[in-house]
């Protein structure tokens, strides 16, 4: 016997694209009840496959009532929508068959869809039916008796898949019932029965409690109200069954409470009548302490336990109804630990987390209960001032901050020092939202790191354009090697005795498509925040020594080439290793070659950088410290460095002229490196009056526009050729 079917009415929206054929009552059926049939959808069948199919469906024994035909696939889609189709019957030689077909399933999956095909298409119907239609006929098979069977099987089948997955999830709802907690009672409320889990939760036995009022063995309580909890079945008469109160406790024989949940529902004769009831709960003692910590740790930053990015986000909405309902300001605060990676890097990750831990305990005890302080990850914090009377409240929290955090942190038995750079935005002037008021926050921040750090500065609208700006450099940037809008430029060295070239430097230069020539003060320091410092730096040292050995090749003397190093490209790992690559593939002499690093480099991490440097004195490699005098070298590290020449930065060289403080620093710093035997370079010497004094102290190099700009390698090959100027330099 068929399952019973759906009746299925014909939509009036449909009429123009559907076609509905309904099989006649037999005459056997006059006056008898009509059963309803099924609904079979044909989909794009051409008008002699409709009426082959439409008479072998609505004849007997099939005898399926309604037969509709429609030509699109959205149309099917629209008529499926409207409900009782119980299978799809389509032709797979419509324009793009599979994909239409592939549309269908995806839309009705829990429908049956044969497939009718030529024998052309045979094997895309295969494919249809591997990927989930039914069963596919062929075209020159299509007999009445078969498409009837098949049509009829699709749906009995899918009947009976339904069936058992009813069946299926009643033996689901039972099996999820073992090892529940059961309790029987009779109609007057009296235990009849505990299983074994009831006995264990309850702590009465069944022997005791038999008898035994109900509500004397099952007691239980509102966690939250603590006001003991009535009979669930009292106003549920007609309901099947009735779940326990969402947080109910039950209280032990011996005290002791419990979380559980359940449910209870009335037991009935065979007429019907209640003659009892059934409790089933269980103890979520465990499942609910569980369910409260993974939702801490949902919300929390796992290394400090402060709120993390979605807890913060919520409670900077709260704070914005809040303040919007009350005219109210409320401050963001987005806070940058200066140099953290320095911490990372010679101290290890182990040593950095303890160090944030602390800080985030610092930030705590800065500010009120009412505000938070979260953790985004890494060395950034926000810390929300929900409730703030004037928005330069945050100035006064601001420098509690910085002076906090200038206290030095004990970390495994070392006292490490960290400054803080703090951007602030305010609500409402600055954004309406979260998200707004963050990303500012983070603007301003930038803003302090650029004002030298440790500094709090407040968003303003120029901020945002300049940090557009950059984000437009930066994707520029990231581009500018693959497009060979790099080059390099040459700015002699001149030895401040003979007059003669004693040496080069290489200096990068960015010809921007649209922009033009971008300063080097400007990409730089963009370069070596977002790490493209390293390939480029690569880029530089290999194209340097190529063109020292184009110039030798030409003939032209030897020339000792200097290239500038950054920290990134130092610490790297295959820095040593792409050095060596540098001078095999170009055959430049490593002695020609001089790399210069600035007294932060080989500060940061003394230890590490000396061990590199006598790697690249091995070699043969010649040393250099550019920008000498602004770091913070001690004069025992300068004796442990392997060096060749001390660079002094330009600024002292400008103070020349003053005859003042600053050229007595020079003359020291001259001394400083004449006394370790090191080369002293000059760098930025521009007047007569400098060059002088240079020669009167010893200085034995000069470099800067006095002598040359920087000119392209060309231009540099003549100068080579004629040599320096001498007249200037005697």
């Amino acid at each position: 016997m068929h399952p019973k079917p759906y009746s299925i009415l014909c939509p009036s929206s449909l009429k123009r694209d559907v076609t509905k054929t309904i099989a006649p009552a037999d005459e056997s059926e006059c006056g008898m009840k009509i059963e309803p049939r099924e609904c079979v959808l044909l989909i794009q069948c051409n008008p002699a496959d409709v009426r082959l199919t439409t008479k072998a469906l609505i004849a007997p024994p099939h005898r399926i009532l309604e037969v509709e035909s429609v030509n699109k696939v959205p149309d099917a889609l629209e008529r499926i929508r409207k409900g009782g189709v119980r299978s799809v019957i389509m032709d797979i030689e419509m324009p793009e068959g599979f994909a239409r077909f592939e549309e269908l399933l995806s839309a009705a999956p829990n429908i049956p869809i044969l497939i009718l095909s030529g024998t052309e298409t045979e094997c895309i119907a295969r494919q249809a039916v591997e990927r989930g239609a039914q069963d596919y006929i062929l075209k020159n098979q299509l007999e009445e008796f078969r498409l009837g069977r098949v049509v009829r099987s699709m749906i009995d089948l899918k009947a009976k898949e339904e069936a058992a997955i009813q069946q299926q999830q009643r033996a689901d709802v039972i099996l999820s019932c073992t090892g529940d907690a059961i309790l029987i009672s009779d109609v007057a409320g009296f235990v009849r029965h505990l299983n074994e889990p009831a006995e264990l939760l309850t702590g009465w036995s069944c022997q005791e409690a038999v008898g035994r009022s109900r509500d004397e063995v099952f007691q239980t309580i509102d966690s939250i109200s603590r006001q003991a909890v009535g009979d669930p079945l009292a106003t549920a008469v007609d309901k099947k069954y009735v779940p326990l109160c969402s947080n109910c406790i039950l209280v032990q024989r011996h005290g002791f409470e419990v979380a559980i949940e359940g449910s209870a529902a009335y037991t009935r004769d065979r007429v019907g009548n209640i003659n009892g009831s059934i409790f089933v709960f269980n103890d979520i003692s465990a499942a609910r302490a569980k369910s409260l910590e993974l939702s801490h740790l949902a919300q929390h930053d796992f290394l400090t336990d402060l709120p993390n990015r979605v807890l913060l986000n919520d409670r900077i909405t709260q704070a914005i109804s809040y303040a919007t309902r009350y005219s109210k300001e409320l401050a963001v605060m987005f806070i940058d630990l200066d140099d953290f990676k320095r911490i990372n890097d010679s101290l290890g990750h182990t040593a950095g987390d303890k160090l944030l831990q602390s800080v985030a305990n610092r930030l705590v005890a800065c500010v009120r209960r009412s505000d938070t302080v979260s953790r985004l990850g890494g060395d950034e914090f926000i810390v929300l001032l929900s409730q703030v009377e004037h928005a330069e409240d945050a100035t006064f929290i601001s420098k509690k901050i910085l002076s906090s955090l200038a206290e030095p942190f004990s970390v495994d038995h070392k006292y490490l020092n960290i400054s803080a750079s703090i951007g602030v935005s305010t609500y409402p002037g600055d954004g309406q939202d979260a998200e707004t008021l963050l990303h500012k926050a983070d603007t301003a921040m930038y803003a302090a790191k650029k004002l030298g750090r440790n500094n709090c500065q407040f968003f303003k609208a120029d901020m945002q354009a300049r940090v557009l700006e950059r984000q437009s450099l930066e994707g520029s940037l990231r581009h500018a090697l693959s497009r060979n809008e790099f080059s390099l430029h040459y700015q002699p060295k001149i030895d401040l005795k003979t007059g003669e070239i004693a040496g080069v430097e290489a200096l990068l230069r960015w010809q921007h498509p649209t922009r033009g020539m971008i300063s080097p003060l400007q990409f730089v320091p963009i370069a070596e925040e977002t790490g493209l410092i390293v390939p480029i730096g690569q880029w530089v040292l290999l194209n340097a020594c190529r063109q020292a050995r184009a110039w030798r090749d030409a003939g032209l003397p030897p020339v000792r080439m200097a290239v500038n190093v950054s920290a990134a490209e130092f610490m790297a790992k295959n820095f040593l290793s792409g050095v060596r690559a540098a001078l095999i593939s170009t055959g430049v002499d490593p002695h020609q070659l001089e790399l210069e690093l600035t007294e932060t480099v080989l500060m940061r991490d003394a230890e590490s950088a000396v061990r590199i440097l006598h790697a690249l004195k091995a070699i043969g490699v010649q040393l250099a410290v550019d920008d000498f005098g602004i770091g913070y070298s001690s004069f025992s590290y300068l004796q442990r460095f392997p060096l060749d020449a001390l660079k002094i930065d330009r600024t002292f060289i400008n103070e020349i002229s003053a005859a003042g403080e600053g050229a007595t620093i020079l003359s020291a710093m001259i001394d400083i490196g004449l006394s370790l035997k090191h080369r002293v370079i000059a760098e930025g010497v521009e007047t007569v009056e400098q060059l002088h004094f240079l020669q009167k102290k010893g200085c034995s190099e000069g470099q800067g526009y006095l002598f040359c700009h920087p000119v392209i390698a060309e231009k540099f090959a003549e100068f080579l050729k004629c040599g320096a100027r001498e007249s200037v330099v005697h």
